[in-house]
Formats: C-alpha cells, sequence, structure tokens
C-alpha cells in the first residue's frame, strides 16, 4: 500500500473547523512504505491488513488469499456438507461468497496496482482548496463508522439468527463446544463476506465524495470571478479523473448490477414456489443477505448519480453567466462580473471633479465647436471595446459548447450513470419481477 511518512506541504486547516487538514507531500515523493502514528491512511492500512486484503509483498498476500479461500469458501461449502440443511441456503451462501469474490478482487487489483494513496487521490489535492481538504478530511475519517453502520446491524441480525438455529436444532451429538465453534466460524465466515463487500462500496463512495466537493467549490466560485481558460483547465481536470474513476470501477458497477439482480430473481423464485415455508425462522437469512447486497448497489448507484448529476449542473451555471455576461457587455468587463459598470464609474470621476468642473464647463461651452472631432475621424476606443466584447463573447460561447457537448460523470462502458439510466434501469428490474410474479403466482 502506498504509505509513508508524514508529508510536509500541507495546509492548516478553517480555525472554525477541529479536524485538522490532509498532509500532502511534494509531487514524486509518493513510495511506498509502513505505516506511522501520524499516517493519515494508518486506519485504512489497519482495516485492510485486518480484512486479510493487504498485498505489499508475498507473504501477505499469500495469506490475503488463504483468509479469503476459508472465510470464503470453505466455511460455506463444509456447513453445506456437514451441518443440517437450512432454508434457502444455498441462495444466501452462493451470493455473499461471490459478492465477497468480486470485491476482494477488485480491491487487490486497485491496491496493489496504484496504491492506496493514488486510489485515494491523496497525491493531487494539493492543487485543491482548504475547503475540499477539510471536507475530505472529514469524510475520511467518518468512512469507517460508516462500514460499521452498515456491518456491525447485519452480523448482530446473523449472530441471533445462528445462535438461535443451533439452540433449536443442536446438529452435533458431541460436546456442545463443537456446536459453539462450527457457530463461531459461521459468523466470521458471514461478517468477513460482507464487510468485504461493503468495503469496497464505502471506498468507491469516498472517492466519488472528492469529486462532488470539487465540483461544489468550482460552482460556488464560478460567477465571481470565472476566467474562461481556468474554467476549462479546471474542468477537463476533473473530467479526466472521472474518467480514471469510472474506468476503475466499471467492472465492478456491472459485475455487482447483475449479481444482486441474478439474487434477487434467486429469491423471488424460492419463496414463491409451491408449498414454499415462508417465516423469520426459514427466510430471515435471506432477507438479511438481500438486504446487504441492495444496500450496497445502492451505494454504488447513489454516489456515482450524484456526482454525474453535480457535474452536469454546471453547464446550466456557465450558460447563466454567458447570459448575464451578454446582457450587461456594455456595463461590466466581460469575464469578471463583480468589475464596476462604466456608468457608475463616470459617476464617481464627477463627484470628485465637484462644482469647479461644472463652471469650468459652463464658461468653455463656447469652444465645443472647435474643440469636437469632426466627423470623419475614427473612435478607436469604441472599435477596441467592440472588439473586446466580440472575443469574450466567443470565449464564454465557445465554453458553453464546450460543456455541452462534454458532459462529464461516470460511466459504465459507455452508458453515463445518471437519473435517466436509473430510471430506466428501475423500469427493467420492475417489468421483470412482475414478469416473474405473474408466472409464479398469478400477478398480471
Amino acid at each position: 500500500m502506498a504509505a509513508g511518512d508524514a508529508p510536509t506541504g500541507a495546509g492548516t486547516a478553517d480555525p472554525a473547523t477541529s479536524t485538522p487538514l490532509l498532509q500532502l507531500r511534494r509531487r514524486g515523493s509518493y513510495t511506498r512504505s509502513m505505516s506511522h502514528a501520524r499516517d493519515e491512511l494508518r486506519s485504512f492500512r489497519s482495516c485492510l491488513r485486518l480484512m486479510c486484503v493487504d498485498h505489499s509483498d508475498g507473504a501477505s498476500a499469500a495469506a490475503s488469499w488463504l483468509v479469503f479461500a476459508a472465510l470464503a469458501v470453505a466455511v460455506p461449502v463444509s456447513a453445506r456438507v456437514a451441518l443440517p440443511r437450512r432454508a434457502y441456503d444455498t441462495q444466501v451462501q452462493a451470493s455473499l461468497t461471490l459478492s465477497a469474490a468480486l470485491a476482494y478482487v477488485t480491491l487487490t487489483s486497485l491496491i496493489r496496482r496504484r496504491g492506496l494513496r493514488r486510489l485515494l487521490y491523496l497525491d493531487r489535492l494539493r492543487h485543491d482548496s482548504q475547503d475540499v481538504r477539510a471536507g475530505y478530511t472529514v469524510q475520511l475519517a467518518g468512512s469507517f463508522r460508516l462500514l460499521a453502520c452498515f456491518v456491525l446491524p447485519c452480523f448482530l441480525a446473523d449472530a441471533a439468527y445462528k445462535v438461535f438455529w443451533y439452540c433449536a436444532n443442536r446438529p452435533f451429538a458431541v460436546p456442545w463446544w463443537w456446536s459453539a465453534a462450527a457457530c463461531a466460524l459461521e459468523m466470521a465466515s458471514w461478517m468477513y463476506r460482507t464487510a468485504m463487500f461493503f468495503m469496497a462500496c464505502v471506498l468507491f463512495r469516498i472517492i466519488c465524495y472528492l469529486q462532488i466537493l470539487r465540483m461544489t467549490g468550482f460552482a460556488r466560485d464560478f460567477g465571481q470571478c470565472a476566467d474562461v481558460a481556468a474554467v476549462l483547465r479546471q474542468h477537463r481536470r476533473i473530467r479526466d479523473q472521472l474518467r480514471r474513476i469510472s474506468h476503475r470501477y466499471r467492472r465492478f458497477i456491472l459485475y455487482c448490477l447483475l449479481l444482486v439482480t441474478a439474487s434477487q430473481f434467486s429469491a423471488l423464485l424460492g419463496i414463491t414456489r409451491p408449498h414454499a415455508k415462508v417465516n423469520i425462522a426459514t427466510a430471515g437469512e435471506l432477507a438479511l443477505c438481500s438486504l446487504s447486497l441492495v444496500t450496497g448497489l445502492l451505494i454504488c448507484l447513489h454516489s456515482a448519480a450524484k456526482i454525474t448529476h453535480k457535474t452536469q449542473a454546471i453547464t446550466s451555471i456557465a450558460a447563466a453567466w454567458h447570459a448575464d455576461a451578454t446582457i450587461n457587455s456594455a456595463d461590466r468587463d466581460q469575464e469578471n462580473p463583480r468589475t464596476p459598470s462604466k456608468a457608475n464609474l463616470l459617476q464617481v470621476q464627477q463627484q470628485q471633479q465637484g462644482p469647479a468642473a461644472s463652471n469650468s464647463s459652463g464658461d468653455e461651452s463656447d469652444d465645443d465647436d472647435e474643440m469636437s472631432p469632426s466627423e470623419d475621424s475614427l473612435d478607436t476606443s469604441r472599435f477596441t471595446s467592440l472588439h473586446v466584447t466580440h472575443i469574450s463573447y466567443q470565449k464564454r460561447q465557445a465554453l458553453v459548447t464546450y460543456l455541452e457537448n462534454n458532459r462529464a460523470g461516470i460511466t459504465v462502458f459507455g452508458f453515463v450513470v445518471d437519473r435517466t439510466w436509473l430510471h430506466a434501469l428501475f423500469m427493467i428490474e420492475f417489468s421483470l419481477v412482475m414478469w416473474l410474479l405473474g408466472k409464479t403466482i398469478g400477478i398480471s
């Protein structure tokens, strides 16, 4: 994992916030090294080591694969063979194992190739404002609380279900500690697979949240002092980072969508078959598994759709700025709406000149005809102003046209994950569910 000593190029946080800013190092100093007490990513690395996703060396990688094979594959298969058959156990174990395998492969490939610091874009934060750094610091600090909010309720509910099932069925005739050991292994396997899946989803949400902070600050500062070239460079930078995020997570989002859809259809077929027994004791574990998978998928889709919406909203802000600058083109600077108008400047100059200037202008009124320029002379200042106005209009129009034809956002193999895409996905899933219910229990 990408780690290192305490960075040296950090800014200080706002006095109103008690959370320190992320400390950033100079470019080129993001090398792989061990964590230390002041490393802002030590919690992430501790969590990854606890979940055995550490691939920093050969021994760690081998131990990681061994733990995954034991908890995600061997324990569910052994429980399926050795224990009495539970209702809907095949669907539950297969769904959890496949989701954990998808998350595990995604996390290990991303962290091994890029390192944790580059994956979280900490090497790019030196170009951002203090508000973005402070907001990202708070998000990183609260990421594990968010992960615990998803994992712990599922684990506690499953632990209660497992203890109830083992006490009611007593699968082993040997001393009680065999049943206790089997129950503990099953609970550890459930928590490992659920935490692995939610870890990948929460990590994707954190990365999207950084782009949301950037777009929020970008939109806030857009109309105050907007330089076309600076806006274009900033938008291209954000667009390139969103393209990289999409490329890294597109397979995870697509396979997660397919996996959750197949899992829900399998569960729906199981509970709608003839003579199916559906109650808390039989289908409680299936409901808990479905809830976990759907929640993880919604975390990814909501984060992707939110950053896409924030990014595409820049087009309307640019169009409003362009219209305002064009309407007030005679009185304002074309790229700085806060510049005082020419009429206000003229009024201030007249007030500074005072009454003496007005008297002198009255005395010299007789010489106005002699001092006025001829009709054939050219007003060069007027033509210069018109030329500047025309160039500024072209810059703004080019920026608006660029934003309209280059809508950034999270994409999955060319499909933009926005609200329209989510609405279409919901209608497809709803139609399939209604068709399946119509074929099984007669709903039409």
